[in-house]
């Protein structure tokens, strides 16, 4: 893991946003690794796992945040809520474990998520992939490229990536909505962890992230602002525009689409 002394003294947002993410990763990657508990519980993994995976990366941005940004306020799904954020200029929204199930179920789909919201909108963020020693972000330097398609796919289907556990209840009648719109047949793909299936979007491997209610602003910040840096369409399952820094801190339903399926994904949805 980096020292400190490393990120330098004038390291941007998005910048610190990726090393945090990544070093964070990293870090749950070599904890899960080296856990030797055998216990599991109805969920298939193990809860000291979880739990314990949840605190590092909580202490360990939490503890960073601190030391490089001390002025900033900070929200994350690790600690309890505090209102005062409502009235500050700069909020970094964390995700520590996102997936913390697919986690303890020794899965590959969990990520790490670093966002910052200044002035009522994201301005950086990052999502690491520890499991694919990936990291996508707003840093200019450090982030990696994109394969968004430049048009419908015409040698497979069009892919969409939903909950491996809640999937859109409307995603049937969605997916024969999107056929019938642009004569390519829609396959879904299941995933835990909002971070990886945004990734999956911006890997080009899928077409669209759909996802109809639950989640927090810490589940969708850094993939939002990610996506929208990486040229992607985002807003709320409902059409409506997403806004962070919220009470409470809800955004209920996500979409996050390339460029090319957006405007089918906005006629079937609205």
């Amino acid at each position: 893991m980096s020292e400190p002394s490393r990120y330098g003294a004038n390291v941007t947002d998005d910048d610190l946003a990726h090393r945090l993410a990544q070093e964070a990763g990293d870090m749950l990657y070599a904890f899960r690794d080296a856990f030797s508990a055998t216990d599991t519980d109805s969920f298939g993994g193990s809860r000291e796992l979880r739990d314990g995976g949840d605190k590092r990366a909580h202490d360990f941005l939490v503890g960073r945040l601190a030391e490089f940004r001390p002025r900033d306020a900070v929200l994350s799904e690790e600690r309890v809520d505090d209102p005062a954020r409502l009235a500050a200029s700069r909020l970094w929204i964390v995700d520590p474990l996102d997936g913390t199930w697919e986690f303890g179920q020794g899965r590959d789909d969990w990520a790490v998520h670093v966002a910052l919201w200044e002035a009522g909108r994201l301005v950086a963020g990052a999502v690491a992939l520890p499991c694919s020693r990936v990291t996508y972000s707003t840093s200019t330097s450090l982030s990696s490229a994109t394969g968004l398609q430049a048009e419908l796919p015409t040698s497979r289907p069009i892919r969409i990536v939903v909950s491996r556990t809640r999937p859109p209840g409307s995603i049937d009648d969605i997916a024969a909505a999107i056929t019938h719109e642009t004569s390519v047949p829609v396959e879904l793909v299941r995933m835990g962890s909002a971070g990886a299936k945004a990734a999956e979007v911006l890997a080009g491997r899928v077409d669209a992230y759909l996802h109809d209610k639950g989640l927090s602003e810490w589940d969708a910040a850094a993939p939002v602002v990610v996506a929208l840096a990486s040229g992607c369409a985002a807003w709320r399952f409902d059409g409506s525009e997403l806004r962070f820094n919220q009470s409470p801190p809800l955004i209920d339903g996500l979409v996050i689409a390339t460029p090319t399926l957006e405007p089918y994904l906005r006629d079937v949805l609205t």
